[in-house]
């Protein structure tokens, strides 16, 4: 039989699979997609928009505007339900962006189409053996992949995961609640509701956002949430199911019928407790889950892959020693615990009863804070992640703002110069004053000026620096401020040494 070969195989074409799939791709590995679905085409609402890192990331690639484009701009950060202006962030994408799920994954379907990756749909992974030398892939069909590296995009219920034996502890679900989309006789109350029960909400799938406010047109189907009167976990809930937690909450079911879609979510919260294990790795949903409050899931996700890719490549090029994937567990591992933690925080402020909705009061006032706001708006929006890279210059493991700067042939974004997803010297200082010949080809250098504040979201005004060491993700690697001490070091971290043996 002939097995074909890739150097990456991914499993699952949603947001991860593909941001993935793209990074690899634009590096010049040979990555192809399983997607189980028969096409890309997505039924449910799944997430609803983009925060501020996230448009920030598209920006780095060069594609932020085909989102932008189809979105609407919005204020969405919020924390326990408390929105959270970023408005006076010093970035240039300081706000979210509606745009649901369906609408992300066919714009980052069509940027991954680009590059000619192959994505098998109707199929799926069924099974893999990996050895020394790679993975070989089993697919519903009876086919056999041979990649160098198998990752699991593959959602919550992970086949990859489990199959890898990767144990994935957490909190078991406490409270369950019903998503659907159906249509009505009768016109619904539309908006959010807490009760007793928790909180629902009915609205339209299509809507505008205006001055701050959801929109939605007169017809249409309906959009619903609703908690559950008892927990149900069964992801497969009935019409019945429905018609009954309407009638619970609103005394009433308006009418429904013809239902699009129904699913059922839960306060489930989970974590991976390896993101690697020998040449399979997780990411998004697979490596964790959690209820959809605060809009984290996708956004983290894609963050993961963007941290990943260029380490992934690097390997398979031999530029870098396999370890160097093991600072993907390393760096994305605790940013995703931190997210888990304040959806448990926000989960528990959702309780319905009138002690709970004092601490909910109380959480509000605090947030109306500005120093509160900031530190909550920025880890909500994912523009204070911090990878612990050691001491030093604040900016060391952050992300690098997007300067306006002014090189030889004139001015320019310094988001345009990570568009192929190269690493960056950029050297602020005497030009030409860093030698890094032996990794020229890794490694863009360029000689600029900047001539405006240096200010980081959280965190405030910092030192300038005199040069800057930007992996592919947008994070810095290293940070100079008179001398090059230490940036060789940094160079055969991040980007090999000059023989990797």
């Amino acid at each position: 039989m002939t097995v074909t070969k890739h150097a990456v195989v991914i499993a699952g074409a949603g947001p991860t699979g593909l941001m993935l799939a793209g990074e690899l791709a634009l590096a010049g590995i040979d990555v192809a997609i399983i997607e189980r679905r028969a096409n890309q085409e997505l039924v449910g609402w799944r997430a609803g928009g983009l925060h501020a890192r996230t448009i920030e990331i598209f920006d780095q690639r060069g594609i932020a505007d085909r989102f932008l484009s189809q979105g609407q701009i919005a204020q969405v950060a919020s924390f326990a339900s408390v929105r959270l202006d970023i408005s006076d962030f010093p970035t240039r994408h300081n706000y979210g962006l509606g745009l649901r799920q369906k609408h992300i994954e066919r714009i980052l379907a069509d940027w991954v189409g680009e590059f000619n990756v192959p994505v098998r749909y109707g199929m799926e992974v069924t099974g893999f053996a990996q050895d020394d030398g790679g993975v070989d892939v089993q697919l519903s069909n009876g086919t056999t992949l041979r990649a160098d590296y198998l990752v699991g995009c593959d959602g919550g219920r992970s086949l990859i995961r489990k199959a890898a034996g990767i144990d994935f502890p957490g909190w078991d679900a406490t409270i369950s609640n019903l998503i659907a989309e159906v249509d009505m006789t009768e016109e619904p109350e539309l908006g959010i509701r807490h009760d007793a029960l928790g909180m629902h909400s009915l609205g339209r799938f299509e809507y505008e956002i205006r001055e701050g406010k959801v929109v939605y047109p007169k017809t249409g189907p309906i959009g619903v949430m609703l908690t559950e009167r008892q927990l149900r976990t069964s992801s497969e809930p009935s019409f019945s199911d429905l018609r009954d937690a309407l009638i619970a909450v609103f005394g009433t079911d308006y009418g429904a019928h013809n239902p699009h879609w129904i699913s059922r979510f839960t306060d489930a919260v989970r974590q991976a407790a390896s993101y690697r294990k020998g040449r399979v790795l997780l990411v998004g949903d697979a490596a964790h889950i959690h209820p959809p409050d605060g809009g984290q899931g996708l956004n983290i996700g894609v963050q993961d892959a963007v941290n990943l890719g260029w380490k992934l490549a690097q390997v398979i090029k031999g530029i870098s020693p396999e370890s160097l994937l093991d600072t993907y567990h390393a760096e994305r591992h605790p940013i995703a615990a931190r997210v888990l933690r304040n959806i448990l925080v926000s989960v528990a402020l959702r309780r319905p009863d009138d002690r709970t909705q004092i601490l909910r009061e109380t959480m509000a006032e605090c947030l109306a804070m500005d120093e509160p706001r900031r530190r909550y708006a920025a880890m909500m929006s994912g523009l204070d992640i911090h990878y612990d890279l050691g001491e030093g210059h604040p900016l060391l493991g952050r992300r690098m703002p997007d300067l306006d700067l002014t090189a030889a042939h004139g001015p320019l974004r310094l988001f345009d110069l990570l568009h192929g997803g190269q690493p960056l010297l950029l050297n602020l200082g005497v030009p030409e004053s860093f030698d890094i010949a032996p990794w020229a080809d890794q490694v863009k250098s360029i000689d600029a000026q900047y001539a405006g504040p240096w200010e980081l979201p959280a965190i405030g005004a910092v030192d300038a620096p005199t040069a800057v060491l930007i992996r592919p993700d947008g994070y810095v690697a290293w940070v100079g401020e008179e001398t090059q001490l230490e940036l060789p070091e940094a160079l055969t971290t991040w980007f090999g040494p000059t023989t990797v043996v």
